[in-house]
């Protein structure tokens, strides 16, 4: 295949440098109907599916991607044994990216406000619960508007109206702590006694149940995990439970996110279910701007909150055994509207007549077939859009062009951290013939969003 090779114990830190990229992108998908008019299912057995999003850490943080500052064995054996895509871009903050995610669609068509998914949304969960999987979501939520959001508060959408028959979630309606005496709430009724206890292990604890109570029915679990978001502190497995250096802490969480990911695999193949499971990992957004990770002797701020690479470039790793072909590196763009397209075609959901999304479906690309990669993404970034202060972003992009809204163009091969933009006189012939398509790419987008309110 033209994208898939042999995948070498880590990618390249070059590759960083060059601009691995993708982002949102407008193509029409034709395979995936998020109304639930018209669902049908292919005849063929339908995999089990589970997607773990880590939260605020971008590439540099995994082994297997070049990074060097940690060790993530389980997260590199998913690599291993399954598909690494090397281009793979959120949204850089995590409500953007979460909607986006679960919708399918740019922020520039149904994003409103931070913490908030507006109610008349359909998600992945909605569809794949017509389609007769029994769904849970698990880890953080921030999507229905949390007291202490204020005027926001209630706004939003709750998990079971978001289609998923089970939860258990920090930050729906209240806040509290996510990690020691954690406030959690499960299935509408906030966990009693967490005193002492660690709010990753309760969420894992919850969906080890769920998969055994689900193990005779297609089931599907999404899990936006909590770790490994600030507050840094130590964990279960630190050896100084009072250690306050939050690089020493930050590098523990990133163990127990790969421990966490290594209990949630050992219980499918407990189960049993392993081999009829398509688990997919990635995360929400770049690393917190405080933290630096070393890619070999390449030193890599934190960029959440920031549209260049720093804040979007994410892991993918998809693993199936006997399904997805063995240590595989694929290079093709991957935007998070892309998601839920492929998980409806890994679930053989069929979309009502006339449905579009902003994604397309990257499923042959997990399967080994070359699929039909994207040539750009499009990304829409205004996460308050009620803040005067704050400015609405927006790109378009393909493996090493870049294009802002406001006319700047980078080269990313040369310039990955956006620097020195490229003059729109440029007699560059490479740059002018990017310019004119990725301004193509932004053109067919609105030119304002279209739900804010």
């Amino acid at each position: 295949m033209r994208c898939l090779d042999v995948v070498s114990d880590t990618v390249s830190r070059r590759s960083f440098l060059s601009g691995i990229a993708a982002s949102a992108g407008a193509l029409a998908f034709s395979g995936c109907g998020l109304t639930g008019r018209g669902l049908r299912v292919r005849g063929r057995e339908r995999p089990n599916i589970v997607l773990i999003m880590a939260d605020d850490i971008g590439v540099e943080g995994f082994s297997c991607y070049g990074g060097t500052s940690y060790e993530t064995p389980v997260i590199d054996g998913l690599a291993r044994e399954g598909v690494m895509f090397t281009q793979c871009h959120s949204q850089p903050l995590c409500t953007p990216s979460r909607v986006k995610i679960m919708t399918g669609m740019s922020n520039i068509k149904n994003y409103s406000n931070f913490s908030i998914l507006n109610p008349e949304e359909r998600t992945f969960g909605h569809m794949l619960q017509q389609a007769g999987y029994r769904t849970a979501v698990a880890g953080k939520w921030q999507l229905y508007g949390a007291e202490h959001y204020k005027e926001l508060a209630g706004a939003g959408t709750l998990p079971a109206d978001a289609g998923f028959d089970e939860h258990c979630l920090w930050q729906v309606g209240e806040l509290g702590p996510r990690y020691w005496d954690p406030r959690i709430v499960r299935n509408n009724e906030f966990i009693e006694n967490t005193e002492g206890r660690y709010g990753p292990d309760l969420f894992c604890d919850f969906m080890l149940d769920f998969m055994e109570r689900s193990a005779d029915e297609p089931f599907f679990i999404y899990y936006p995990m909590a770790l490994v978001h600030n507050p840094f502190d130590p964990t279960p497995e630190s050896e100084d439970r009072e250690c306050a250096d939050k690089n020493l802490n930050f590098a523990d969480m990133v163990a127990y996110m790969d421990s966490v990911v290594g209990r949630i695999i050992r219980g499918l193949d407990r189960l049993g279910l392993r081999e009829n499971t398509l688990v997919l990992f990635t995360g929400d957004n770049g690393t917190h701007k405080n933290i630096s990770s070393m890619m070999g002797e390449l030193k890599v701020k934190g960029g959440k909150g920031s549209t260049t690479d720093a804040g979007t470039h994410v892991p993918l790793i998809a693993s199936r055994p006997g399904h997805t072909p063995r240590g595989a590196v694929c290079d093709d763009l991957i935007d998070f509207s892309d998601f839920t397209p492929t998980l409806a075609d890994a679930a053989g959901v069929l979309p009502p007549e006339g449905a579009k999304l902003d994604g397309q479906s990257f499923l042959p690309q997990i399967t080994g077939k070359p699929g039909d990669p994207r040539e750009w993404i499009f990304c829409f970034y205004h996460p308050r859009p009620k803040r005067e202060e704050t400015e609405a972003k927006r790109f378009a992009r393909n493996k090493r062009w870049k294009l802002y809204g406001d006319g700047n163009l980078f080269d990313l091969r040369t310039d990955p951290f956006e620097e020195n933009p490229i003059p729109a006189n440029s007699r560059d012939t490479d740059a002018a013939r990017a310019r004119r398509a990725l301004q193509a790419a932004i053109d067919s987008y609105p030119a304002e969003p279209l739900k804010i309110r």
